[in-house]
């Protein structure tokens, strides 16, 4: 007999149970080769006597190894390895070739991506982002408390059974009423959609609208992964220049009369990623574009709760667009959480569309998250944090622009956006942004260098400079480390 009792440590200090420790140990040893097929493993009570534990965990241990299959069961005899193995031979995988390789043996179609190189400083650093929230702001303590108070509801087996693929009945309803409120959207259910955050709704929709081939507007420059998706879908990008008062809305128009469109895609709110809101004056004349040549449009407002200036001017989806508007919009930036949380709203025919385009990749959406933030949009702990969080981003927008004119002097232009949580911040062209990042990284800086921003056009020699998530002590030494590197 095997000297089990050198073979098989336990640790009752592990979180893993010791029947668990055991029955891996088992596996191992059969791996190995040092337990044979056919052979029979010694009765319970003499394992546990040799290893000093009580019979029932051995017992454990052999129910958990006869259920995956190592072991077999015999009557009146005991329990024998089995002949049929889980793994075809031991240890093949052990200092052998994968067959997981770098190459496939068969061909695949590749998704559209940029890689954005970044140079990374060693230790801890001060990190500019894209534009992101300050998770140290987010409602931690009231989303875990509603995502307890789900779990321990009697109804709970019920909302992971059920859902449809537009999401939990119970959020759209308490969407609506929000909508109404902050975008002054007349809608009914039957016309939103819950997602898995912003993205998944600008694929969804352009999905249904676009195929090979086919003609969309977007922005220039305009956000990298709305591009890349459409480009994914085979579509032919037209890019219209984007100003301070947001994308050229007579350039639309000649195209639309020119050629055959397909889809529009704009940011009417802080665009990215150059951070202008689309003008009143231009709102109204694209609206007349939409209705009269009946022009699919994907609103992104992915930002829209984050206003300090003045009161934000309505989506295009509040107004009359002839029923061409598809907006989306997105709870993650306003949660700040890991969580993926967004929404779109359609015509009601388009959205049964999308939810049965979605179906296809993911059945039902995030039950216990949904349900959740509907709790939280009811109890109005979602309105009281989005107010606090908008006069702590003012306040850090206000610091950034003022460390930004007094100290970069000529070496940089900005404008002070209305919203949003980062600014478009333009570098002269003496200071070229790669060797600029290269050199913050050095000082504890990690920043963009701009490629991203780019993409389908002319380099900016710009990035996006993230307040947001920065405090203000973070915020005066990013600008400070920058102040050197120009210097």
């Amino acid at each position: 007999m095997l000297p089990f009792k050198t073979l098989i440590q336990t640790d009752k200090t592990l979180k893993l149970p010791v029947y668990q420790q055991i029955a891996n140990r088992l596996i191992g040893l059969i791996q190995e080769g040092l337990l044979k097929p056919g052979s029979f493993l010694p009765g319970s009570r003499v394992l546990a006597t040799q290893l000093e534990l009580h019979r029932k965990t051995v017992i454990a241990a052999y129910d958990e190894l006869v259920s995956q299959d190592w072991l077999v069961s015999v009557p009146r005899k005991g329990v024998m390895v089995a002949d049929n193995l889980p793994v075809i031979r031991p240890r093949t995988y052990q200092g052998g070739i994968s067959p997981y390789g770098e190459t496939v043996g068969f061909p695949f179609y590749h998704a559209l991506n940029m890689q954005v190189p970044v140079t990374k400083p060693a230790g801890t650093a001060i990190i500019i982002n894209d534009g992101f929230p300050d998770a140290r702001l987010a409602p931690l303590a009231d989303w875990v408390k509603e995502c307890r108070s789900v779990i321990e509801s009697p109804r709970y087996h019920k909302l992971l059974m059920y859902g449809g693929s537009a999401g939990l009945d119970a959020l759209r309803k308490q969407m609506l009423e929000y909508l109404s409120g902050t975008r002054g959207l007349n809608i009914s259910l039957p016309h939103i959609m819950i997602t898995r955050g912003a993205q998944m709704a600008i694929y969804l929709a352009a999905a249904l609208l676009i195929k090979k081939d086919d003609l969309v507007i977007v922005g220039n420059p305009n956000y990298i992964f709305a591009d890349l998706c459409f480009e994914q879908l085979g579509a032919k990008l037209l890019r219209v220049p984007v100003d301070e008062e947001g994308i050229d809305v007579e350039m639309i128009e000649q195209l639309c009369i020119k050629r055959k469109i397909k889809m529009l895609y704009l940011v009417t709110h802080h665009h990215h990623p150059t951070t202008v809101t689309l003008s009143a004056a231009r709102r109204m004349k694209l609206l007349a574009v939409i209705r009269k040549y009946k022009l699919p449009v994907i609103e992104d407002d992915y930002d829209y709760d984050f206003h300090y200036s003045s009161a934000p001017i309505l989506p295009l989806a509040s107004a009359d667009h002839g029923g061409n508007v598809i907006y989306i919009g997105s709870f993650t930036k306003s949660l700040g959480l890991s969580i993926r949380i967004g929404f779109m709203i359609a015509p009601a025919s388009f959205i049964q569309a999308a939810a049965n385009l979605r179906r296809l990749m993911d059945l039902r959406g995030d039950n216990l998250s949904e349900q959740a933030l509907a709790n939280l949009l009811l109890d109005g702990t979602i309105e009281r944090h989005l107010k606090k969080s908008n006069k702590i981003y003012k306040e850090r927008r206000d610091l950034l622009c003022h460390l930004l004119s007094t100290r970069l002097g000529n070496a940089v232009q900005f404008t002070a956006p209305s919203g949003g949580m980062a600014i478009w911040l333009r570098f002269s062209k003496k200071y070229p942004l790669k060797k600029i990042a290269a050199k913050a990284a050095a000082l504890g800086l990690q920043m963009s260098s701009g490629d991203q921003y780019s993409y389908g056009t002319a380099p900016q020699n710009a990035l996006r400079f993230g307040f947001a998530s920065l405090n203000n002590k973070e915020i005066t030494a990013a600008v400070s480390i920058l102040e050197k590197v120009l210097k």
